[in-house]
């Protein structure tokens, strides 16, 4: 079983997969998709959107973390991936998945499931760039607007090169609605040769009990469950290995938010709003998260708002 923290832009960033992996339970993360539309990016753009770079590739504890591209121009993206690994990746995986309208109107993300054709010769040509080492993964949609197509769309990237693929299970036009169509995983998983790694609405043990049963899919990929319940990962690990541990409380759960400001680069700016929507998904599953929440929300100066949080 394989565990993977998703990618999430703007959510989860490098300091949050720092604070998440260190908690335990994850095979590997993902970055936010870098961008490439309009040709080459320099050096430095590398580095500020995976400063794991630096590090071999990993988290400060030792997670791998897998470099996320999004683009259509194969060309490019090949080359692009070629100069990832020449700056430290390790691995590198294709979004065919993100649903944002701004995203898909430059040709990228889940436009391109309207395009299979194209998404195979990304795939391939990224795979021909890169030693046999680096692995090479791609993110999907069941489709664009209907799921028809998911199984033929999966089984050209595997042909094309993939070594696995994870399947978010809703459309383009799903967006984030719930629920997520689990059933639709199982076709693609009896269908193809390599990992199927499942993706949405997974955000508890039973969740993915129920996933699993329905989908076959035997590998998860954790994002808003993995922010409601920071340990989530350790507790997926735990059933599987057929163990069980103590969730994490809210008074666990409260000196993570004040640790996590400490990964970022003095003068970083948002910060206010971003403990604030942690504390939104926290507040799903945790009551003095709620109270917390109502209590800042109104703050804006970060001293204020570090002082209650320390409580």
């Amino acid at each position: 079983m394989r565990i993977l923290l998703a990618p999430m832009e703007g959510v989860i960033d490098a300091p949050m997969r720092q604070l998440l992996t260190a908690l335990g339970g994850y095979d590997a993360c993902v970055t936010e998709f870098l961008r490439l539309s309009d040709g080459e990016l320099p050096e430095r753009t590398y580095h500020r959107h995976c400063p794991e770079l630096a590090q071999g590739s990993r988290t400060a504890g030792g997670t791998p973390v897998i470099l996320q591209l999004l683009g259509s121009d194969p060309e490019l993206l090949a080359l692009s991936a070629e100069r990832a690994v020449q700056l430290g990746a390790t691995a590198i995986d294709l979004n065919f998945g993100c649903p944002s309208r701004f995203v898909n109107r430059k040709a990228g993300g889940a436009a391109l499931l309207k395009e299979p054709q194209l998404m195979a010769q990304i795939v391939s040509a990224v795979r021909h760039a890169l030693p046999d080492d680096i692995p090479v993964s791609a993110k999907m949609r069941l489709g664009y607007d209907a799921p028809d197509n998911a199984v033929d769309i999966a089984l050209a990237l595997q042909e094309a090169g993939a070594g696995f693929i994870t399947v978010h299970a809703r459309t383009r036009n799903d967006g984030y609605r719930a629920p997520a169509r689990w059933q639709w995983l199982r076709p693609i998983n009896d269908a193809l040769k390599i990992p199927v790694i499942a993706n949405g609405d997974i955000n508890s043990v039973d969740d993915w009990r129920r996933c699993q049963e329905i989908s076959g899919c035997q590998h998860v990929m954790l994002g808003r469950g993995a922010l409601m319940q920071p340990d989530l990962a350790l507790h997926l690990r735990a059933w599987h290995e057929g163990r069980e541990i103590t969730a994490m409380q809210w008074p666990d759960i409260q000196p993570l938010l004040p640790r996590l400001l400490e990964h970022y680069a003095p003068g970083t700016r948002g910060l206010s709003a971003r403990i604030k929507q942690w504390l939104g998904m926290l507040r799903q599953r945790h009551a003095g998260a709620d109270s917390m929440f109502t209590q800042i929300r109104p703050m804006q100066d970060m001293d204020s708002i570090l002082a209650k949080l320390a409580g």
